[in-house]
């Protein structure tokens, strides 16, 4: 009678390294752009808050004819999801308002005559998001690591941060503004000038300075 023996079956080592060989190409590929994916993301954040900066800065120039930089007082304030907040969003540079816009908005009822009262004063100086409430920046709340956009100084040094601009009210041509938002959302945009950055004029043009990733 002749006896059947089963042969152990199995993978072979050459087997087991081609395999592995296989799945660590295929992670040099997928992590990069899986990361970039993640990072791509959260742009989307600082297109919807500068698309609600735009729409507040319309709705202020539709009552009182100027931009300026007091962004709680006219219903923007991201404040509350700080937390959840990448990028750092607003105007960073002191620029002085036309006297005579300003006196005629005052006129018109816009609320202030000192910072921290509606909307500040003409010579509009930045403050960020410590409750008063002519704010004209809010800090991010999350970012890389321990790395996270809080102060005006870190939006400055991106190339997006010192493109904040009121500018003089006298002329139609003249009336512009420029707010932005700067984030840490890759390891790789950590540097001065290399964080994610964009901004939103008057007429509502998004640019993007720095993708950040």
């Amino acid at each position: 009678m002749k006896t059947l023996v089963k042969k152990d079956e199995g993978f072979t080592l050459v087997e087991l390294m081609v395999v592995v060989a296989i799945i660590g190409l295929l992670s040099a590929v997928a992590i990069p752009n899986f990361k970039k994916y993640q990072a791509r993301s959260k742009i989307a954040e600082a297109k919807l808050q500068l698309s609600a900066l735009y729409t507040a800065e319309t709705s202020f120039f539709s009552d009182y004819n100027m931009y300026a930089m007091c962004l709680r007082y006219m219903g923007f304030d991201p404040s509350a999801e700080r937390l959840n907040r990448y990028y750092g969003i607003g105007m960073t540079n002191t620029t002085a308002i036309n006297a005579a816009a300003w006196a005629a908005a005052q006129n018109s009822g816009m609320l202030g005559t000192a910072v921290g009262t509606g909307c500040g004063t003409a010579a509009q100086a930045v403050t960020i998001d410590a409750g008063t409430t002519d704010a004209t920046w809010f800090p991010a709340g999350k970012g890389v690591g321990g790395s996270i956009l809080n102060t005006v100084a870190l939006a400055n040094a991106n190339a997006a941060g010192a493109a904040s601009n009121i500018g003089d009210q006298s002329t139609a041509a003249q009336m512009i503004f420029t707010a932005n938002a700067v984030g840490y959302i890759s390891a790789d945009g950590l540097a001065a000038g290399t964080e994610s950055g964009l901004t939103i004029n008057q007429a509502k043009l998004l640019n993007t300075l720095v993708n950040g990733y």
